[in-house]
């Protein structure tokens, strides 16, 4: 299952049914999850975890040392879970110690082409990121979110569950749960209803959510005046709930 012309270390601690392709490089303080599938020239530098049954395609680099300027060598990680698709030439950093020291890459995700995630990212399950989207340091993106070809995230953002940037979007202020989101910079357009929709959210449950970013964004109210108003709401539905979640965690404005 590895190719003769891949090199591993011989520290790296390899699951079973591990395939790794010609020309691979898996470096020490790797551990591979079993059924994980790494193409040809795929590097892996470790500190680095990365589950079971991931596909990583042809010429990614996956847990290579941040751009962070600060970064001086220390032994941060990075962890990435199971069933996730890595495109070819994906980047991947390791984290900082002047954050928790860790990126995080969750479950089920799909990473197009050319994708870059940088140090202390979280990124939740499910989510798809498509070609050459970069995501810059610190960013948190929810659950099931979709990022648009070429979207360009600002360090420290953070993008809620549910939302969907379109192609080209420039994200410069937190995107709130469930919101679709377009320009540069980011501007709201309505919530990802269709999405909603296919994940099993209920039709009232839509419906509040609706109102709800009704209130949030066609009021002409501050975020303060909004979230007394929704937060009774979130009270009465889960969905709701989340939208309120994502708006008191906002720490750098939410796109208008």
């Amino acid at each position: 299952m590895i190719d003769p012309r891949a090199i591993v270390d011989p520290s790296a601690k390899i699951g079973a049914n591990v395939k790794i392709g010609p020309f691979s490089i898996i470096g020490p303080d790797v551990e591979i999850g079993e059924g994980t599938e790494i193409g040809p020239h795929v590097i892996v530098r470790g500190p680095t975890t990365i589950g079971k049954n991931n596909r990583i395609f042809q010429f990614a680099s996956i847990g290579e040392e941040c751009q962070d300027k600060k970064y001086k060598g220390e032994p941060t990680t990075l962890v990435i879970g199971d069933n996730n698709v890595i495109r070819e030439a994906c980047t991947f950093h390791r984290g900082t110690v002047q954050d928790k020291g860790t990126t995080i890459v969750g479950s089920n995700n799909l990473f197009m082409v050319n994708v870059h995630v940088a140090h202390d990212a979280i990124i939740g399950n499910h989510c798809i990121l498509a070609n050459d989207t970069n995501i810059a340091g610190h960013v948190k993106i929810g659950d099931w979110a979709i990022l648009g070809g070429a979207t360009q995230v600002h360090q420290f953002c953070m993008i809620g569950a549910h939302s969907m940037c379109g192609t080209g979007t420039v994200v410069l202020k937190d995107i709130p749960a469930y919101i679709m989101a377009q320009g540069y910079p980011a501007a709201p357009h309505g919530i990802n209803s269709e999405g909603l929709k296919r994940r099993g959210f209920s039709a009232d449950s839509i419906a509040m959510i609706r109102k709800a970013y009704k209130t949030l964004y066609r009021q002409g109210l501050t975020l303060a005046e909004a979230l007394e108003i929704l937060t009774p709401q979130a009270e009465q539905d889960d969905g709701v709930r989340m939208l309120v979640d994502s708006l008191t965690q906002a720490t750098r404005g939410i796109i208008r």
